[in-house]
């Protein structure tokens, strides 16, 4: 079981625009993203002049003992409405076990504690069964299917809707930690 102490998360900075395009680009990456064709210098530049000033967007990197191993962003924060977009990926491949549900705990608490958001959405395709079962480990709950909503290679995949709601968390988030992560 892995412990929380370990991790952290921190904005993203100009100095990690290098190794997020490497990681973005990876295979195993692309392979879930909607995005799955390999990104060029010119369209990262572009991403990430916008990305890293957007006052809807916040973009974190996940640390394993101060280094970067993953990306966290969270999109289309509304305060009118409460609510905004996540998503996540480990860039790196030799990260500790239970590094995935570390970064999972670690979005929910600033998605609620920080961002102070009543709704965190996600969308997940469906063939990407370890991660939807991921999310509702950690208390997610599907809210619809987009069917054939999404073409990738060829195939039009269905898309899982998920949502978890702060009232929620903040009820749960003492038995997930105890749960999954030894005590720090």
């Amino acid at each position: 079981m892995p412990k929380l102490k370990n991790f952290s998360i921190r904005p993203m900075q100009v100095a990690d625009k290098e190794r997020i395009l490497a990681w973005r680009n990876a295979d195993r990456v692309r392979a879930n993203m909607y995005s799955d064709h390999l990104i060029s210098r010119v369209e990262h530049d572009i991403w990430f002049s916008t990305a890293i000033d957007n006052p809807a967007a916040r973009y974190l990197i996940f640390l394993h003992e101060e280094r970067p191993i993953g990306f966290l962003s969270f999109t289309g924060i509304s305060e009118q409405h409460g609510r905004c977009y996540w998503a996540f990926y480990l860039g790196e491949v030799d990260v500790p076990l239970g590094a995935g549900s570390a970064m999972e705990y670690f979005a929910l608490e600033y998605a609620f504690n920080e961002l102070k958001i009543r709704k965190l959405c996600c969308e997940v395709f469906a063939f990407n069964s370890p991660v939807v079962k991921l999310h509702e480990r950690f208390g997610f709950r599907r809210e619809g299917m987009f069917v054939k909503h999404y073409k990738k290679n060829d195939n039009y995949e269905d898309v899982v809707c998920l949502a978890h709601f702060a009232e929620d968390w903040n009820v749960d988030r003492l038995k997930i930690r105890e749960r999954y992560f030894s005590k720090d």
